[in-house]
């Protein structure tokens, strides 16, 4: 995925399906445009979270 559609699903209202590379099902928490990376929330569980490039988001 890149920057500007990782930075529209997390500023949308509408809830979309994205997942890491690795099949994890994630939620994005945030996304640093500068550096390309995302904070992540993985699986539903508020406290399981990542920093990742978005280059590992897949919308589904």
């Amino acid at each position: 995925m890149d920057i500007n559609r990782a930075k529209q699903i997390y500023d949308s209202e509408a809830t979309i399906k994205v997942h890491l590379d690795d099949g994890d099902s994630v939620w994005i928490e945030n996304v640093d445009e500068a550096n390309g990376m995302a904070t992540v929330q993985v699986g539903g569980n508020p406290i399981n979270t990542k920093t990742v490039s978005v280059d590992r988001l897949q919308e589904r």
